[in-house]
């Protein structure tokens, strides 16, 4: 939840023209992770679990691509997006490492 709040926080600043592009996609995808993670887990089966771990995972993929590509926009590659990027690395390693 925390790399949730950290997006809504770097595309605060996005400019207003892509509220409804990157910025909304971005939000949706960070929303994505945790709650995918929350579903599966309430499913109560290991293979369930790892379903949605797995939707988890490709969200976070996503959302790793839409910051990278923020990073060479003109409107956007001035904001400092380490500590997003920093983040979402982490739950990528934690992802991984419960689906091994």
């Amino acid at each position: 939840m925390e790399l949730v709040e950290e997006v809504y926080r770097l595309t605060e600043d996005f400019p207003k023209e892509e509220i409804y592009g990157l910025t909304s996609q971005m939000r949706r995808c960070a929303v994505s992770i945790p709650s995918n993670i929350a579903e599966g887990k309430m499913r109560g089966t290991d293979n369930e679990f790892h379903r949605f771990l797995s939707i988890a995972f490709g969200s976070a993929a996503e959302l790793e691509t839409q910051i990278l590509l923020s990073q060479r926009l003109p409107g956007t590659r001035h904001l400092e997006s380490a500590k997003t990027i920093d983040l979402l690395s982490e739950i990528l390693r934690m992802i991984n490492a419960l689906t091994s």
